[in-house]
């Protein structure tokens, strides 16, 4: 996975939408975006190139990865995979899901709980906002907050 520049540095439109993907999702930097893009790209390339040759063993790797990380329905197809957009690989972030479960106000407020150590899954701390959190482990999302006496 290549983290890469844009082609055109100083395109208005791309610029507006990235600040309202920031915005949005509580992004620090632009190179979050092009991280997730990066990834999301990966995922396109590999479906097509599952499309112009059938392996079934491929294809249930990507789609076991795609459906752990909840991007994916229970029956994909390849066009499922081809369809994700990339406000769907942002909202995966652990960042997103502790704003969106409520844990915290906005998401600002989230990246900083989860940069403190105060987020854990499965008892095991998560420093990282950009962690892509799958499925199974969404239930097991707390914030511990410590009370001083």
């Amino acid at each position: 996975m290549m983290i890469s520049a844009p082609f055109r540095p100083y395109d208005k439109e791309r610029i507006e939408r990235e600040k309202k993907v920031m915005s949005e999702f509580g992004l620090r930097r632009k190179r979050e975006i092009r991280r997730a893009e990066a990834l999301l790209r990966d995922f396109r390339r590999r479906a097509r190139r599952l499309q112009a040759a059938s392996d079934s063993a491929a294809e249930q790797t990507l789609f076991s990865k795609l459906s752990s990380l909840g991007l994916v329905r229970e029956e994909p197809r390849l066009d499922d995979v081809l369809e994700i957009r990339l406000e769907n690989i942002l909202g995966r972030r652990l960042q997103s899901i502790v704003h969106k479960k409520g844990l915290a106000k906005t998401s600002k407020e989230a990246r900083l709980l989860i940069s403190h150590g105060k987020v854990t899954i499965n008892k095991r701390r998560i420093r990282y906002a950009g962690y892509l959190v799958p499925v199974n482990e969404e239930e097991a999302l707390h914030v511990v907050r410590e009370v001083k006496s």
